[in-house]
């Protein structure tokens, strides 16, 4: 089971176009879309649409919903506070698309909603960039690679990326001349623009850093499955 995902929007062409882009990340997610006005297809948001859709959300893990402009935050804590168990759902206060995408990847990488949530939010932050370090730090592994994919580290292979690292004990960074991306966010590593034939500096620290290398080391010679 992973945490479902609801947008909430005043548009339904809006509302579904993010879920098409978050499910391309996230095929095994649950991301239902609810907007626009039933019937003539207006510009809106339905309380009974976004209550619906929360329910065809959860599959027990729980649901997070988005929201584009403020009356659908409103419509979005209402149905949660009619849903039997108002517990198994939460309204995150995070940009639309950035936050679907964050929390889509969190959802697929197997996050529960608490940390879904925070992934959503953690979207509307600045994206996660470092100086470089001109020495790696005691216990750090570093491995140089070149991006082969044609695309280099955009929406999917960013998402593959961090959806392949969940699973290691280690905090793992991209670095692309002189900026430094957490290899945990699917926006800090788009932000990098790090395109085909560039070259980067992949770091990692931790129990796993040697495994986790080694998984990115793994993509980047396969095109990330492209």
């Amino acid at each position: 089971m992973t945490v479902g995902i609801v947008l909430v929007s005043h548009s339904a062409k809006l509302a579904e176009g993010v879920a098409e882009l978050a499910a391309q990340m996230a095929p095994d997610v649950r991301i239902v879309p609810a907007g626009g006005m039933p019937g003539d297809g207006g510009l809106g948001t339905d309380y009974d649409e976004v209550v619906a859709a929360t329910q065809r959300a959860d599959s027990g893990a729980g649901v997070v919903l988005l929201y584009d402009l403020g009356s659908a935050q409103m419509t979005a804590e209402l149905a949660v506070e009619s849903l039997a168990d108002p517990s198994a759902a939460v309204v995150a206060d995070a940009p639309l698309v950035e936050g679907a995408v964050a929390a889509a990847v969190a959802a697929q990488s197997g996050a529960d909603r608490e940390a879904v949530r925070e992934a959503a939010t953690g979207a509307g932050l600045a994206p996660d960039l470092a100086a470089v370090h001109e020495v790696p730090e005691e216990g750090v592994e570093e491995q140089e690679l070149t991006l082969v994919n044609e695309v280099g580290l955009h929406a999917r292979p960013a998402a593959v990326l961090v959806r392949s690292l969940s699973s290691f004990e280690a905090e793992v960074s991209v670095r692309l001349g002189a900026q430094e991306a957490d290899a945990h966010s699917v926006l800090a590593l788009m932000s990098l623009g790090a395109r085909q034939g560039d070259r980067i500096v992949v770091r990692a620290r931790g129990r796993q850093a040697g495994e986790a290398i080694a998984k990115v080391t793994e993509l980047v010679d396969t095109s990330f499955g492209e």
